[in-house]
């Protein structure tokens, strides 16, 4: 049997935890890009948005993650029984999520819903793969926002800037079902959004969790979280 080993480094992350919101029960957060959601098994990984937060509040834990170039909002429980209560949220899929991207290219169609199952691959590691046969059901609406040309190495490039809904919860979900529509994300390295003429230049991921609409688990108010994309 193989063992799957991480050999990621993150570079040190100079940008700060924003906090959007707070109270006794929960916070609302946004993360920078380039910023671990949790720490990793590797001393150097130690940094976190985890490792940080509980430095400010003891006993905070992580109710959901972004990948370590995402940007943008998530919600971190004060307690234990609050992130009892937020994760049951999420299992039900009582929780909205949006994103903002920037996507090689320009899509033909201005909004369509992406149906293609994805599936883990130790020999891919730590790349996911769309696969019919074993691969779990996985469905992103996108709409898009504009259709605009950047100035790249090369000369002007086509991109275009994306609202996308995960209506599942897989791994690399939007990164892979863009990859999927023949127009990854740009600046993504897992899955085709740094080889196109002209997009070596992206900063970052142009990936950014925008808006979060959940229940709070204690008032019982409807929380309508937004977070302005930054690219």
């Amino acid at each position: 049997m193989s063992v799957i080993v991480d050999t990621f480094i993150a570079p040190p992350c100079e940008a700060a935890i924003e906090i959007l919101f707070a109270d006794e029960h929960l916070l609302l957060i946004n993360k920078p890009s380039g910023l671990l959601s949790l720490s990793g098994k590797n001393p150097q990984n130690l940094d976190s948005v985890h490792h940080r937060l509980v430095q400010a509040y003891p006993g905070c834990t992580l109710v959901h993650r972004l990948d370590f170039g995402t940007s943008g909002i998530m919600v971190v429980a004060r307690n234990k029984a609050i992130n009892a209560a937020l994760c049951h949220q999420f299992s039900q899929r009582a929780v909205s999520k949006a994103y903002h991207a920037l996507l090689c290219g320009h899509l033909a169609a201005d909004e369509g819903m992406i149906e293609a199952p994805i599936a883990k691959d130790p020999a891919l590691f730590p790349l996911m793969k769309i696969c019919d046969n074993s691969g779990k059901p996985a469905r992103s609406r996108f709409q898009v926002v504009e259709r605009l040309m950047r100035q790249g190495e090369q000369g002007a490039i086509p991109l275009t800037r994306v609202r996308l809904v995960p209506e599942t919860g897989r791994t690399h979900q939007l990164r892979i079902h863009s990859q999927w529509l023949g127009h990854p994300i740009l600046g993504c390295d897992l899955y085709g959004g740094m080889e196109r003429p002209g997009t070596q230049t992206a900063p970052r991921l142009m990936l950014h969790a925008s808006e979060l609409d959940f229940v709070h688990p204690v008032s019982g108010e409807p929380m309508a979280a937004r977070c302005v994309c930054p690219f």
